[in-house]
């Protein structure tokens, strides 16, 4: 057994962090990217709107976990080289555009029916009534649940764990391997994604409170 100071175990925890954090704007940027590109595809192509549906009932309805198998063993077996990084950053980017989807869908249908109608009577082209009218609306609304969402995102990063990638849980369980001090060590792991994970919590809860005193 290798002697491990509590420093030792929180160094190495800190240096596995960083391929959360990466991993968790890599799939929180991709999907917000993604799940726009769909939003505008169902409100611009009502035609289209049934395969957005079918893309956000697909993942939001399967297990994160499967997703990531898929990715990782699916791609292997098309004879795709994959490395564990970008397999559980692509799972991860079509997870989030699904969630994100939905959320900013809701947020433009929360706009109200009268400002698509003043657009129309200006002769507003639907990117233009996007831009400036119901768009500016429909991002307010959608700011707070879309960083409450980025929680989600960070927690999902400990799924990637089990295709081999070595982000914070990953090397938690290493680190146990070669300590056996789970105690020490998942008390450490906890806290790092508390310490990731409440910030964030915290703005989300601070912006949903700015928006309903603006509403009063």
């Amino acid at each position: 057994m290798v002697d491990f100071t509590l420093w030792d175990i929180l160094r190495n925890l800190m240096l596995a962090a960083r391929w959360t954090v990466l991993l968790s704007l890599a799939a929180f940027v991709g999907g917000g990217l993604l799940g726009l590109g769909l939003l505008l595809l169902r409100l611009a192509r009502p035609r289209l709107a049934p395969l957005v549906a079918l893309h956000v009932r697909l993942f939001q309805g399967t297990p994160l976990l499967m997703q990531l198998f898929l990715a990782y063993f699916g791609l292997a077996l098309l004879g795709l080289d994959v490395p564990a990084w970008a397999a559980a950053a692509l799972a991860l980017t079509l997870y989030a555009s699904a969630f994100l989807c939905e959320i900013w869908r809701g947020s433009v249908e929360a706009v109200p029916r009268g400002q698509w109608e003043a657009a129309g009577s200006l002769a507003l082209s639907f990117g233009e009534t996007m831009r400036h009218v119901v768009g500016p609306q429909a991002l307010r609304i959608a700011v707070a649940p879309t960083v409450g969402f980025l929680v989600q995102v960070i927690k999902g990063t400990a799924l990637a764990s089990v295709i081999g990638f070595v982000e914070l849980t990953r090397a938690g369980t290493m680190i146990v391997n070669a300590t056996f001090q789970p105690l020490a060590v998942y008390g450490c792991v906890a806290l790092m994604y508390f310490l990731l994970c409440w910030p964030v919590s915290a703005w989300s809860l601070h912006l949903e409170r700015k928006l309903r005193r603006e509403r009063v």
